[in-house]
């Protein structure tokens, strides 16, 4: 019996050296238990429309992954390399969906950055509330992620509300236009931008002369700009995918339609634009938030592009997710050595006049929408983007706005 006993406490203690000491673990990376991070890396997700109808999208995935690819290059943070992982969704929300689950259940994501679109977004938003996986920069400046806040969700995005504000407020006090009319894609984006439209132009008691839908699959697009034409509007704001923007704009040469053209960032890639237009997107204009005389180390971002997509351009969608991404790494940065998801969430929280690529973005306690504004910019003669109004915060009454988007 006595030998039996020595028997069973030798195999016990054989058990917990293999258990504690084995596998090759230090005892410094046996202090790492939080998900997504190990002695060497942190575990970034993101996804986007790398193909479908939306698949000029893409690059912002791409610029995320690109940025990171420039930490890595700069030494990573804190001795950690980023470790990116795309998946493609072709816009297509239950493909979100399946992505997601997979880099939350399979992959071990630490957090999200970027994610394009608005539908694709919200088709995933509860899954990644109720797994408390930190998500920044959602590629959509729809009030959901925000507005109320989430103790995860950080938006640097700005709003689509906002956004209108700012193109009706030029349109009206600079172009002196009194007939506009819009085109928009009937979900939850494009009725964003279409009723930020129409609440700002409620101050100037003015209406849009008309108001067109499209779907998301729709190709030809001829009675939707014939709509457009016999309204006689003179100016026409567009809030649709990139491919319609360009079948819209072909669609109203043929029509002989010229309006004067106003879009968002969503569409604001002007070489990508006027490429894939025949330089129809030559005198456009847009607003947005990317700061074109941001003091960054341009020549950097455009070698780790180069280095890690090399038949990419460097254009606004890319410089986009490069955007998204920046705050990531500041946080992580001030979160320090020992991560974890809630060091990194009160690190976000304590970003404040953070500037990028893009204008000043704030965020703290029970704040998770960074900026309330844009600039306006115009695609030039040879496909360059210029800026022609500076940078405004918007006034718009958001609970107003939230409510009246219910309301269509």
């Amino acid at each position: 019996m006595k030998n039996l006993v020595q028997l069973l406490v030798t195999i016990a203690l054989g058990v917990v050296v293999s258990c504690g000491g084995g596998g090759g673990q230090s005892a410094e990376s046996s202090k790492v238990t939080e998900i997504g991070v190990t002695d060497s890396t942190i575990t970034i997700g993101t996804w986007g429309p790398l193909t479908g109808p939306a698949a000029l999208w893409g690059n912002v995935p791409r610029g995320v992954d690109a940025y990171f690819h420039y930490i890595n290059e700069k030494g990573g943070i804190h001795g950690r390399k980023i470790n990116v992982i795309i998946k493609d969704d072709g816009y297509q929300p239950s493909k979100t969906v399946a992505g997601v689950r997979e880099m939350v259940e399979k992959d071990k994501v630490f957090a999200f950055v970027g994610g394009v679109g608005t539908a694709p977004c919200l088709a995933v938003k509860d899954y990644i509330i109720k797994n408390n996986v930190p998500w920044v920069s959602p590629a959509s400046g729809a009030t959901h992620w925000a507005f109320p806040p989430q103790n995860n969700i950080f938006s640097t995005f700005s709003l689509y509300f906002d956004e209108s504000f700012t193109q009706v407020d030029y349109i009206i006090n600079t172009l002196e236009a009194k007939k506009i009319a819009m085109i928009y894609q009937n979900d939850d984006f494009g009725k964003s931008g279409l009723v930020g439209v129409k609440v700002a132009l409620e101050k100037y008691e003015m209406e849009l002369v008309e108001e067109v839908s499209t779907e998301v699959t729709d190709q030809d697009l001829g009675s939707h700009v014939a709509k457009l034409k016999e309204s006689g509007a003179e100016v026409v704001i567009m809030q649709v995918l990139p491919r319609q923007g360009a079948i819209i704009t072909g669609t109203a040469a043929v029509l002989g339609y010229s309006p004067q053209w106003v879009t968002n960032s969503t569409l604001s890639d002007t070489e990508l634009m006027y490429g894939i237009t025949e330089g129809r997107w030559a005198g456009v204009l847009f607003s947005g938030f990317l700061n074109l005389e941001a003091e960054i180390d341009m020549e950097g971002y455009q070698a780790a592009l180069k280095a890690k997509y090399p038949d990419v351009a460097w254009t606004t969608f890319v410089a986009s997710g490069y955007f998204f991404a920046e705050p990531v790494a500041k946080a992580l940065k001030d979160a320090g050595p020992e991560l974890t998801r809630e060091k990194f969430i009160q690190a976000m929280e304590g970003l404040t006049d953070f500037q990028g690529l893009g204008f000043s973005m704030s965020f703290g306690e029970g704040i998770r929408q960074g900026t309330r504004g844009a600039a306006m910019y115009q695609c030039t003669a040879d496909g360059q983007t210029e800026q022609i109004a500076e940078y405004r915060n918007s006034d718009m009454d958001l609970d107003y706005a939230i409510k009246k988007l219910g309301e269509e």
